[in-house]
């Protein structure tokens, strides 16, 4: 244990006696701070880096990239033009727009498989329990999850900047594509992916089977994403409509997508993984009630 010393040369012996034994207990209980804190911290990352390797050791997690990558190339290059718009090639334009079109809606299916096994697998194998008697806040416990979960999203939509690469390679002059709008439009579709993650989560967390976290994740992620469009569409509300279409995730989303980076769009996908990290430590904090 270290000490911490103050030094006191003026101080009578006697209240130098009292000092020793202050500064003792002072330096003992902050070595003691210190070494819980550092506990703690280990604790989380231990649970951070055993997600991402439980997920990449079992074989679905690389069929669930491996698809989300398949499938986004067939769209981009593959699939003809006049049935979906979206092959490049075609288009003759120097850009990756359509990536942004359609990863959101295969997000819709990867996601859900990412963060299903959360909470619903620690439920079903009983170490849900063993998961809590860990020295970790359930907020902790949440946040670990979280960020694992949306580390798989980055990994999972790093190969797509190949096609970036191909864009710029094929392209007729060189520098011509918008590279920051292209950043602008990743910002986006990855605060989209975190967004997901947070309510792929909050479902595996009220689901004790990964099926019907699954099927929850996808429910809540397609409402969220598209929901508050048809409704704001439908003219139900009249002259609320376009708050409730400012509700949904796909209203800001087809900003950023742009490339526009507004800083109120970045604050509401902000505010809505916070409320669903939220809802899930609410959860987790239940099942002590």
């Amino acid at each position: 244990m270290c000490l911490v010393w103050i030094p006191y040369k003026m101080l009578s012996k006697d209240s130098g006696i009292v000092m020793d034994l202050v500064v003792a207990a002072v330096g003992y209980g902050l070595s003691h701070l210190i070494y819980k804190a550092s506990e703690i911290k280990n604790a989380a990352f231990i649970l951070y880096f055993k997600e991402i390797r439980s997920f990449l050791s079992s074989l679905i997690g690389y069929i669930a990239i491996a698809v989300f990558i398949t499938l986004i190339g067939v769209f981009l290059w593959v699939i003809p033009s006049d049935s979906t718009g979206a092959n490049i090639l075609d288009n003759g334009f120097a850009n990756i727009d359509p990536l942004f079109s359609i990863g959101p809606w295969v997000y819709l299916f990867l996601i859900p498989a990412i963060t299903m096994r959360s909470f619903s697998e620690e439920k079903k194998t009983g170490t849900i329990e063993l998961l809590l008697t860990r020295p970790l806040s359930d907020r902790q416990i949440v946040l670990s999850k979280y960020f694992a979960g949306f580390t798989l999203v980055i990994i999972s939509l790093l190969p797509t900047l190949i096609y970036y690469y191909s864009v710029t390679v094929l392209s007729a002059q060189k520098g011509i594509i918008d590279t920051g709008g292209m950043w602008g439009s990743y910002v986006g579709l990855l605060l989209l992916g975190a967004a997901f993650v947070a309510i792929g989560i909050f479902a595996s967390s009220i689901a004790e089977n990964q099926v019907i976290a699954f099927i929850i994740a996808l429910l809540l992620c397609f409402f969220c994403f598209i929901g508050f469009d048809l409704i704001g569409d439908s003219g139900f509300f009249g002259r609320f409509d376009p708050f409730v279409k400012g509700l949904g995730i796909n209203e800001h989303y087809l900003s950023m997508s742009r490339g526009v980076i507004d800083t109120r769009d970045a604050l509401y996908f902000i505010s809505a993984i916070a409320l669903f990290n939220l809802l899930t430590k609410l959860v987790l904090q239940s099942r002590k009630w």
